[in-house]
């Protein structure tokens, strides 16, 4: 860590033009495990996540449905919000708009076409990636290898660029297209001159960590660290990319199949634990499969943990058991083995209920209180079950009768009545239950 005992990271946040879908929900879960168990360790985490706010997607979306393109920002962004708030992820410390920093980005590419690393054409400004030296580092290949097939297509084209590789720095706006002035004329930063700015900017040089999903490894990451090694400054320290989420059955996921595409859908017909479930059962640079299996498992596991801390509630405050969160710490300090880390949390649970059984309550309350604190570590929220009323049950069972008889919008009447309630609602092919 470049201070002792605090460490700062840096991780891509979203481009706000659509419902964030599910891979976002995994690089904001996975970091958002990695930061709560650096805090329960006792490190201070500065998490900077920034707001893509302007970008040819925005743009794009604002021309296609005739609409301001700041109004498709600030809903999604909310939207983006209201998701992460329903799967527990804690917000960052800092969360810069690209919007907010363009001067600072301007003021950096006229340091780049200064030094010669970059260069203005009649479309923008470009960076000249062979003044790097080390290009291509991130994406474990020399330049001469990306020309010849490897990496990210789109960097390839325009005719005036010096080199196929450059990228864009600036891009000079069309007609109605919403624009900043600069030295080179009326526009928009790039993406990549976006986050270096805005990370080096808010954590400073040598921050310890950059995140984000191993797509952003080349083009993105790598033209961020181009620009700051063409500056002259020192970059991230060290890397993070998590693996892919892919479609675990083999068909569209949708809420009719009791699947979801995106966040809210999950949030709306699962247990929100389940998804950080899903992903603490397997390790983050890994593919990962997502499918209602999964998330149906993975919920019948979160009510087992739910019902043992039912089960213990009367045990009282004790010291965890010393050897399992010893054997926590370890599986999590070997590049977050949170697989291993989940094998040991639910051995632990069958652990403590067999000593319940004999009787033994002491050392049943070590076990339990280290179960409470590997899910703590973990941001998992163990719920003690309550009794569901009988007029609850009630509506549960017409939710259920209203989807077999495909009236769809009855069903998300009534759950939308037990969830202004206070109500969990899980619906899976297995029918649908609740819990507070």
């Amino acid at each position: 860590m470049r201070e002792p005992g605090r460490i700062s990271i840096y991780l891509c946040g979203p481009t706000v033009y659509g419902p964030p879908h599910l891979g976002h929900g995994r690089a904001t879960l996975v970091y958002d495990i990695l930061r709560r168990y650096l805090e329960w360790s006792g490190i201070d985490v500065r998490l900077v996540s920034n707001i893509t706010d302007i970008d040819d997607k925005i743009i794009e979306r604002a021309e296609r449905e005739g609409r301001e393109w700041s109004d498709i920002t600030t809903k999604c962004e909310n939207i983006w919000f209201r998701a992460m708030e329903g799967i527990d992820v804690l917000r960052p410390t800092d969360v810069p708009h690209a919007t907010e920093w363009v001067d600072e980005m301007v003021e950096m590419i006229s340091t780049l076409v200064s030094s010669g690393a970059a260069y203005a054409t009649s479309d923008g400004v470009y960076l000249s990636v062979e003044s790097v030296e080390g290009y291509g580092l991130l994406a474990h290949q020399s330049l001469d290898d990306m020309m010849a097939g490897g990496g990210e297509r789109e960097v390839f084209g325009a005719g005036e660029k010096r080199h196929p590789a450059d990228f864009a720095l600036w891009k000079l706006a069309k007609p109605g297209e919403p624009a900043w002035e600069s030295p080179w004329g009326a526009g928009r930063p790039g993406w990549h001159s976006e986050c270096v700015v805005m990370s080096l900017g808010l954590l400073g040089d040598g921050f310890d960590l950059h995140c984000g999903g191993q797509d952003l490894r080349f083009p993105h990451h790598e033209n961020e660290r181009a620009q700051a090694v063409a500056l002259g400054r020192e970059f991230a320290r060290h890397w993070m990319h998590n693996g892919f989420v892919v479609d675990a059955e083999g068909e569209k996921m949708s809420k009719s199949l009791g699947n979801v595409s995106n966040l809210l859908d999950l949030i709306e017909v699962y247990d929100p634990r389940a998804y950080r479930m899903v992903l603490l059962q397997s390790h983050y640079r890994s593919p990962v499969g997502i499918s209602a299996d999964g998330l149906e498992a993975a919920g019948r596991s979160l009510a087992g943990l739910d019902s043992f801390v039912a089960r213990t509630a009367s045990l009282g405050e004790a010291e965890a058991d010393a050897e399992t969160v010893a054997a926590f710490r370890a599986a999590m300090d070997d590049d977050l083995d949170t697989p291993k880390a989940m094998a040991l949390l639910f051995d632990t649970v069958r652990k403590a209920n067999s000593v319940l059984d004999s009787g033994d309550e002491s050392i049943a309350a070590g076990l339990t209180s280290a179960v409470r604190e590997m899910c703590g570590a973990v941001g998992l929220r163990l719920v003690e079950q309550v009794a569901v009323p009988a007029d609850v049950l009630a509506q549960v069972t017409a939710l259920d009768a209203a989807r077999a008889a495909k009236d769809y919008d009855t069903a998300d009447a009534i759950r939308a009545d037990l969830q202004e309630a206070g109500w969990q609602v899980e619906t899976t092919r297995d029918g649908t239950t609740v819990r507070r």
